[in-house]
Formats: C-alpha cells, structure tokens, sequence
C-alpha cells in the first residue's frame, strides 16, 4: 500500500505545471465502454444494420416455429394414424362377422352361461356391432388429429373388450359341441353293437354286416378336440346303421312274400279236390236222374182200350211189373201209379182183351 501511495505521489508531482496565459481545458470524459464520446455523430449504415439484424431474428423465429409445428404436426399425423390402424384390425369385415356371430350364440348352446352375458354387455359397451366411421387427414389440424387419436382409442378398447368376450363365447359352444358329439357318438356305436348282434342271420345281404363292424372300429378311433371328427365318425356309423336296417327289411319282406307263395301252393290242391267231388257229384246225379225218367216210362202199364166194349168176357190188363233193379220209384211217380185205374172198363160194361 505504500508503494501504491508513493506512485500517485510521484505521478502528482511529475506534472508540468500550466504555462503562463494557457488556460487549462477541461478533461474528456471517455466512456468506460469505449464508445464515441457524446455528441459524435453515428454512422449512416447502422440503422439498416441494426433493422437487418432484427428482421432476421424476427425470420428466423417464424421459421423456427414453423418447423417445430410442422414436427407436431406429423407427429399427431402419426399417432393418429396408428392409432386409426389398430381400431381397423379390430373392426374389420372378418372380426365384426365374428362379433355377431358370438353375439347370436344363446346360453343353452354354451357351457358357461356366463360368456353370453359378458358378451351382450360388450357389445352395448362398443354401442352395437358396426364398424367406425375414424378418419386421420394431412389437412386436419394437430389439436384435431390429437383428438382424433385419443377417440380411435377409447373406441379400441371397447371393441379389444369385445373381441375378448366374443372369443370366450365361441369356445364356450365349441366346448358344449365336442362334449355333445363325443356323447352322441358312444351312444351310436352302443346301438350299432345291439344291431350288429341282434341282425345275425336276419339280412339279405351279409356284407352290410361286415360294413357295420367295419364303422364300429373306425368310430373307436375318433380323437381330437374338434366336434366334427367325431361327429363324421357317427355320420358314417348311422349310415352303415342304415344299410344293415334296409338288409334286414329286406330279408323280412323276402321270407314273407314266400311265406305266402307256400300258403297259397298247399291251398290249391284243397280247392281243386272239392270241385272235382262236387262236379262227379254233379255228373252221377245227372244220370241217376236221366235213368230214372226212363226207368218209370218203361214201368207205366199199357193201357190198350178193348176192341170190342160191348163183347161178354171178362178179363183184367195186368198189373204194372215190379222194377226189377230192386230200387224205389220216384214218389210221385208211386202216387200216379196207386190214384191211376189200371182197368179200362167203366162200370156196369163188360170188357175184355182181344
């Protein structure tokens, strides 16, 4: 410090004292910032300078926002568009078909009741079964592409909710079908077992039985989870279940109608032997009754009236011949025979033969 106040000192002391009529002029004051001194003038070329300078900051500021908005922008562009894009994959043609076809399922063709009712409370969530009208433009603006977006996926949860419930419904019914058709295929292959014992013997044809026994063991070799396997292998078992039927009907109508054909060939002997004894009947009748005729026309007496009826002599005509066949006349013929006079002399006359 003392050094320091000796320099000052010095440099006091070291100043040329003013000479003589040499007024002192006051001391420029120079800014500290080493500008012009005041009252300089400024240079023509710093206004535009300076307006130039704030033009571009101005320009590079709007072109600065305008680059940060445009990344905004394609940024919501982007997003909503990706987020339209998922909606799609859930809404489209092949999954909304799948929708209604879960949403027409009923609770007796599932096995739990409780998919049906979760399914109808999604499908009044997503407000029906339709596919949404969301579009994303380049001429939309950031906030509607915003907006937009935050719509594609609320909506996509709903349905996400949908697709859920409606795969929860249909394996539900395809669980039901493949118990069903496993239950319905044991019992089709207990009855073909019965028909197949009970059948011995009794078709037309003996490979539709072997065709049965055939469709018992491809049936025993059903598996899977899928109803339909099984439900093929019971088609083919009711169908040789079928074959084996027709056969056995077959047989049936064929013993019968041979049956009836024996009936009928003992019958007519039986009905020609009471013809033929009817018609010898009929024949010995005829001539017995053609022999008798004949036989009472020979028996009646000859009945000669006497040549002379007023002559003496007396005589009677004979008596009518006994039969000599040893049979009986006709009964009427007899009541002819007794009520007829056999002499042809009338009272109080005298008559006579010859």
């Amino acid at each position: 410090m003392a050094d320091h106040e000796d320099e000052g000192t010095m440099d006091l002391q070291s100043m040329p004292a003013p000479v003589g009529d040499e007024v002192s002029a006051p001391a420029a004051i120079v800014p500290e910032d080493g500008g012009d001194p005041p009252g300089k003038p400024r240079p023509r070329w710093l206004v535009p300078v300076v307006v130039a300078v704030v033009v571009v900051v101005v320009v590079a500021g709007l072109v600065g926002w305008r680059v940060v908005e445009s990344r905004r922008h394609d940024a919501a562009l982007d997003s909503c568009s990706r987020a339209v894009k998922t909606l799609k994959g859930k809404t489209g043609s092949h999954r909304l078909a799948q929708y209604r076809e879960a949403a027409g399922i009923k609770s007796d063709q599932v096995k739990d009741a409780k998919t049906v009712v979760a399914m109808a409370r999604s499908v009044k969530d997503a407000e029906g079964i339709k596919e949404p009208t969301i579009r994303c433009k380049a001429s939309m603006s950031t906030g509607d592409l915003n907006a937009t977006a935050d719509q594609a996926g609320k909506i996509d949860g709903k349905f996400a909710a949908l697709s859920k419930a409606a795969k929860a419904v249909i394996a539900s019914r395809d669980a039901k079908a493949l118990e069903d058709a496993k239950a319905a295929l044991d019992g089709k292959k207990g009855e073909a077992s019965r028909l197949l014992a009970d059948s011995d013997g009794k078709v037309a044809d003996n490979a539709t039985r072997d065709g049965l026994q055939q469709a018992i063991g491809q049936a025993g070799q059903a598996k899977g989870d899928k109803a339909k396997a099984y439900r093929d292998a019971a088609d083919a078992l009711q169908a040789a279940i079928d074959r084996v039927n027709a056969s056995v009907q077959a047989k049936s109508q064929a013993d019968q109608q041979a049956a009836a054909q024996a009936a009928q060939a003992a019958q007519r002997p039986a009905q020609k032997q009471p013809a033929q004894r009817q018609g010898t009947t009929q024949r010995r009748q005829a001539s017995s009754n053609s022999g008798r005729r004949g036989s009472t026309q020979s028996r009646r007496p000859a009945y000669r009236p006497s040549g002379n009826r007023g002559g003496g002599g007396g005589g009677s005509a004979p008596a009518p011949s006994t039969p000599q066949n040893g049979g009986g006349l006709d009964p009427s013929l007899n009541d002819w025979i007794n009520h007829v006079d056999p002499s042809p002399c009338k009272k109080g006359e005298a008559c006579g033969i010859g």
